[in-house]
């Protein structure tokens, strides 16, 4: 009959130490926390806590049922309070410096610290906390982790302890869902924190998709380095932390506690890239959402760990959509490009015959695809929709992908944009009133073309060398139909047919059709001179080329028609008329074609 008797003593006990704490009625306890106390005064509540939860369990105390369950309300109240108490005190701003991402290279020791803190003394001769104090700190120095992976120790054992002692109790007293609130409450603000740090803002889907290009660009750079630290290392260590302080203290508690702390933040960074993947689409956007692409790639496998459970698959399939929408979004951009290229409308001719905006434009773009030819590679698997079935559209070139066997589908999409460049190029061409000027237009777009492919190590590894050759050829073909357009006439000045006559006091030359001949060669080449000068070839090399081959057709021809029949001119009146130039004359005045600009005074005349 003790027994009872006992037990109702060692409730009463139980019962004044939870009353002690009430701090509905007492000064004491609303202005110090248990745990900010000496070990044996938070041992005696947490053992008063049991005693009390042991009475309600038993039959003994039948009668004082009431009682029990108003002291437990009490403890229960006073618990969340410390809970709370401990979670604050010990949720430290991380130094954005620490908020690094962690890969490709390890992270260093220092590289992510939670500042050290001023722990209260804990003496005790409880083995049992001495016991469990020294597995916390065991298992808080091992890092499960992949490559990338780094968790870090977000609270000090002495604090997980006391966590975990106070959850226990709660859980077990039917509070799991106060203790989930409570811990997620102040751990979302505790991520929150670092999300400003890291520059995180919180923006609806409507709200990123309103910004301006520019501005967006600048966020994917700085989401794409925050959410490598997010998911690596603050989501990660949130998760250590959750399963330090309740794994097996309730099914899948932890993961409950974990979720109800970072869905919300997981959502906010997520939502980010999501609105880009469902952007409107636009060329200058493929390369950032590239980079997307390849950020939220390489932390899938992360995702997966760190987002492992049932509660949390939303997430994990939140990540996969939105890889599956930008490799979408990648290959309908470049679907448009194509298109755009191709029906690019602008019908001004550039001054001079120089390259068009549109050729240096396309060029970039398809080179800095090729720095993306193995994301490009994965996410182009079929080739260009070109071919016969355009062969009657006469706004399409038509392309047979037969001779290009072999290659992948991104190189001949890179080979297609090409081919619709030039076509969209032959095309502008003919807005030149000048035939000799649309040859030297795509004599220097064709040529950058070749030039920017072989410049291009990734691009040049791509563009089969047979395709180059087609199109240095042409570009050398367009080079031979300038010369043929420019130089057949003024050549012809300088032939002898229709100079000669007979009879028997002739000369065998007829002076009237050689003066004629001379003054329509010198009109014929003043004009050339003066117009070409304004033309421009920008590439030093092929402009030297292009004045040496002219210089080879022009100079020598000039000089024999000039040794030919000099004599005959300079035997009559005013033969500086007709002679005008030397053959040095003309030799210089081809070092002015292609500059780009008028020349400053008219062709030196020949010394008298």
């Amino acid at each position: 009959m003790e027994a009872p008797e006992n037990d109702a003593v060692a409730f009463e006990s139980a019962e004044k130490i939870i009353l002690r704490w009430d701090s509905t009625v007492s000064e004491e306890a609303r202005e110090k926390m248990i745990f900010d106390g000496d070990r044996y005064e938070i041992n005696r509540y947490l053992h008063a806590v049991d005693e009390i939860q042991r009475s309600m369990e038993s039959t003994t105390l039948s009668d004082d049922q009431d009682k029990a369950n108003s002291a437990i309300q009490i403890a229960m109240a006073r618990l969340e309070d410390e809970f709370r108490s401990i979670l604050v005190a010990h949720t430290n701003a991380i130094e954005a410096d620490s908020l690094t991402d962690p890969s490709p290279s390890p992270v260093h020791s220092g590289e992510f610290q939670v500042p050290e803190e001023d722990y209260h003394d804990t003496p005790t001769d409880d083995d049992s906390f001495t016991k469990d104090l020294e597995h916390q700190e065991s298992s808080s120095s091992s890092y499960r982790s992949t490559s990338s992976i780094r968790e870090v120790d977000l609270m000090p054992p002495v604090a997980i302890y006391d966590l975990r002692s106070i959850a226990e109790r709660m859980i077990s007293a039917g509070y799991l869902r106060e203790c989930i609130q409570v811990y997620g409450s102040v751990r979302k603000s505790a991520v929150e924190s670092s999300f400003r740090k890291l520059g995180i803002e919180k923006l609806s889907i409507g709200d990123i998709q309103r910004l301006d290009w520019e501005t967006l660009e600048t966020k994917i750079r700085r989401w794409i380095r925050a959410a490598k630290v997010c998911v690596r290392i603050l989501f990660a260590s949130e998760k250590k932390l959750c399963e330090q302080i309740f794994e097996s203290l309730g099914t899948a508690t932890d993961d409950a506690c974990f979720m109800e702390t970072i869905k919300g933040p997981a959502i906010q960074l997520f939502n980010f890239a999501e609105a880009i993947s469902i952007s409107r689409r636009s060329p200058e956007k493929l390369f950032k959402i590239l980079d997307l692409h390849d950020a939220l790639s390489d932390l899938l496998p992360d995702v997966e760990i760190v987002f492992e459970s049932k509660s949390s698959e939303s997430i994990r399939v939140q990540a996969v959509e939105i890889l599956s929408r930008l490799g979408e979004a990648a290959r309908g951009i470049l679907s448009e490009f194509e298109n755009a290229v191709l029906r690019e409308p602008s019908k001004v001719p550039v001054p001079g015959g120089t390259i068009h905006p549109l050729t240096r434009y396309v060029m970039n773009y398809i080179s800095l695809i090729s720095d993306y030819k193995k994301t490009m590679g994965e996410l182009i698997v079929s080739q260009p929709s070109t071919g016969s079935r355009y062969s009657s559209d006469p706004n399409t070139p038509d392309m047979d992908f037969a001779d290009l066997e072999g290659l992948t589908p991104l190189a001949l999409h890179l080979i297609w944009i090409i081919v619709i460049l030039q076509f969209n190029l032959e095309g502008k061409s003919k807005h030149y009133r000048d035939t000799s000027l649309a040859h030297l237009f795509m004599m220097n777009n064709v040529h950058y073309i070749v030039h920017k492919t072989k410049g291009s190590p990734e691009l040049g590894e791509m563009i089969v060398d047979d395709f180059l050759r087609k199109l240095t050829g042409k570009f050398r073909q367009a080079a031979t139909s300038y010369q043929r357009a420019t130089w057949v006439r003024v050549l012809h000045c300088l032939r002898d047919e229709g100079l000669h006559v007979s009879g028997s006091f002739s000369s065998g030359v007829s002076k009237s059709a050689l003066r004629e001949r001379f003054k329509t060669f010198n009109a014929l080449f003043e004009e050339v001179h003066r117009t070409q000068s304004t033309w421009l070839i920008p590439d030093t090399q092929l402009r030297e080329e292009l004045r040496i081959s002219i210089a080879e057709k022009l100079i020598p021809a000039y000089r024999s028609f000039l040794g030919r029949f000099r004599s005959h001119i300079e035997s009559g009146r005013h033969p500086e008329n007709y002679i005008k130039y030397t053959v040095e004359d003309l030799e210089n005045a081809v070092l002015d074609f292609f500059e780009g600009y008028a020349v400053s005074q008219h062709l030196r005349r020949r010394s008298q």
